[in-house]
């Protein structure tokens, strides 16, 4: 079974900065997607960025400029920078992993437990 095990959440003042990280431990890692997803209190799960196989990101409107996603193939993780963090960035931030066809595998998605980040103002 796959897993996603995040890392780097906690609580910080405005304008600080954390880095998130999370290791992978599956073996296709480094033809996979990897993303990162957050969910406030009462509001819907929304992807904040994510990494293709070969490095072309995408990131939520919210956090462009402030935000940026990069992977380590030979480690399996990808990391998430958050600068200049702001009260509305506070929720818990989910990995994830879109894996595609391999051989007679059908594509998988799995998910991390989650790291809380909470942005004080």
């Amino acid at each position: 079974q796959v897993q996603l095990v995040e890392s780097g959440g906690g609580w910080v003042q405005a304008g600080e900065s954390l880095r998130l990280s999370c290791v992978a431990s599956d073996s296709f890692f480094s033809i996979s997607t990897m993303g990162w997803y957050r969910q406030a209190p009462g509001k819907q799960r929304e992807l904040v960025a994510a990494i293709r196989p070969g490095g072309t990101t995408n990131y939520a409107d919210s956090v462009k400029g402030r935000f940026t996603i990069s992977r380590d193939n030979a480690k399996n993780t990808v990391y998430l920078q958050m600068n200049s963090l702001k009260p509305e960035d506070t929720a818990v931030y989910y990995c994830n992993e879109d894996r595609p066809r391999v051989a007679a595998m059908a594509p998988r998605t799995y998910w991390g437990q989650g790291t809380q980040v909470t942005v004080a103002s």
